[in-house]
């Protein structure tokens, strides 16, 4: 397995592929560099530690006594290999058949600090196995095709209980699905990993370090002048460079002047200079408060930093909104893909929500995906800056969350059914109509405006996730019983 690039030269292989990311090939510089369709550059820090454990016991009486455990393991390994772009930033630092609790406690220590355990059943007769396992308290998701043992009755009684939030169960004869069963996993370790980087002069209280406690997120507040020397220091032709690879890619220029966008693309290149400097995988910046006058109208606005970031697969966040950062964070490591920070109305005669926001991301399918086209526009409120105008998939299944605190995530899925082209509202906007109540949607909203919205049904992958976290998982599209 390729080792992973430092930080620093992902960044440089990012920034000269510019152009790559909006027009011809796209992202032609990263595709050359070894990375899974699943993984951010900015957290790769280290690979996703996970144990991968065999479980089966020699001449076990189901699913037969006669069953080759080696040829089994074989099987599995083969299958792991259909699946090796999608684990490439996944390192196994166990790898192992286990046919009992002795040959388990071999491995304990390391056990103790992997990110997850992959326990792949086998056979009958491994529940003791099993127990130790679920006894070190580490995220366990346990695969079991098909005639592959009766284990599964004695967790579901466990599964039900407080103390089986450690676990979960794929039980399923797709063998896919041994890469889902690592997404939570690999949530996990982006969060642990991630430095958000919040650029204000507003204090946010204990939210910081609450969330450093429970996830190991490291959020640190950038001060004004760091930000507007390294904004100074970006040279006049790498800023024309940047713009110009903008201006060609977009399908259409409407309110923003060369000098406006030139100006954002400068700022996106200091963007890009700090998350270097500090080692850090996202930017946020409190754009429409302390920062909106001080930064945003004598230099730039933030969002086509913000836009290149997200499309580098980093991640650039309006508003100072933390939660909407950790959510951005939460999606690229269960999808790889970014989030669209967005806002809602709601329009009850389609049971829709039409999610805004003037920020949008061109690479909504991940940094290896397409791009989707764009227009240059002004930023809608303030008749000012340049900010790229998406265009999104209409048909798109989508799933809209936050993350609110230590304690609870609130989702709800839909499918886009259209991209409304108006000036009325911001300039990016997706109708969703909603999997469940719009109407009711609306009277369980709740802590704040804000929310993300991800290509794709994730609701599997963050119910696993919360699972793991302790999480409560909230839909809000519908009633308070589930009903």
């Amino acid at each position: 397995m390729p080792a992973p690039l430092h930080r620093r030269e992902v960044l440089r292989l990012a920034a000269a592929g510019s152009a790559a990311y909006l027009v011809g090939p796209q992202f032609a510089a990263l595709a050359q560099t070894p990375r899974g369709k699943l993984i951010s550059p900015g957290c790769r820090r280290s690979k996703v530690k996970v144990a991968k454990i065999y479980l089966g016991v020699p001449e076990a009486h189901y699913p037969n006594p006669d069953l080759d455990l080696k040829k089994e393991v074989q099987f599995y390994e083969a299958e792991f290999r259909k699946l090796k772009d999608e684990l490439t930033d996944v390192e196994f630092v166990v790898d192992e058949l286990v046919s009992s609790v002795a040959q388990l406690n071999r491995w304990k220590d390391t056990l103790k600090n992997v990110d997850g355990i992959l326990a792949v059943h086998l056979s009958l007769s491994t529940m003791p196995i099993l127990d130790e396992i679920l006894r070190l308290q580490r995220p366990t998701m346990i695969f079991s095709a098909p005639y592959s043992g009766h284990e599964w009755h004695v967790l579901t009684g466990r599964y039900k209980q407080k103390e089986g939030r450690n676990f979960e169960c794929l039980l399923t004869s797709d063998y896919t699905q041994l890469a889902v069963a690592i997404r939570p996993f690999r949530a996990i370790h982006h969060l642990r990993e991630a430095k958000i980087l919040n650029l204000s002069t507003r204090k946010f209280g204990e939210y910081p370090q609450q969330i450093r406690q429970k996830f190991g997120t490291e959020i640190k507040q950038v001060d004004l002048q760091r930000m507007i020397d390294l904004y100074t220091a970006v040279s006049e032709r790498d800023a024309e460079a940047e713009a110009s690879s903008w201006i060609k890619g977009a399908t259409a220029i409407v309110e923003p002047s060369r000098a406006e966008i030139l100006n954002s693309c400068r700022m996106a290149l200091a963007f890009e200079r700090l998350l270097d400097e500090e080692d850090a995988t996202v930017l946020t910046a409190d754009c429409y408060g302390s920062m909106w006058q001080p930064l945003c109208r004598p230099y730039a606005y933030p969002c086509i930093g913000f836009a290149r970031l997200n499309n580098m697969g980093l991640g650039g966040i309006c508003q100072s909104d933390l939660p909407c950062a950790m959510t951005h964070i939460l999606f690229q490591g269960l999808s790889g893909r970014p989030g669209f920070a967005c806002n809602p109305g709601f329009d009850f005669a389609t049971n829709s929500a039409i999610m805004i926001h003037c920020l949008g991301t061109p690479k909504m399918d991940g940094p290896q995906g397409p791009a989707a086209p764009y227009k240059l526009r002004s930023v809608m409120e303030r008749r000012e800056g340049a900010v790229p105008q998406i265009t999104m998939r209409v048909g798109q299944k989508v799933t809209i969350a936050v993350l609110v605190d230590t304690a609870q995530v609130l989702y709800y899925t839909g499918r886009i059914t259209d991209t409304p082209d108006t000036d009325r509202g911001c300039r990016n906007k997706i109708t969703v109509q909603v999997d469940g109540s719009a109407q009711q949607l609306w009277k369980n909203w709740s802590d704040g405006i804000h929310r993300v919205a991800c290509y794709g049904d994730l609701t599997e992958d963050l119910e696993h996730f919360c699972r793991f976290q302790q999480l409560d998982l909230i839909n809000e599209a519908l009633r308070p019983n589930g009903a």
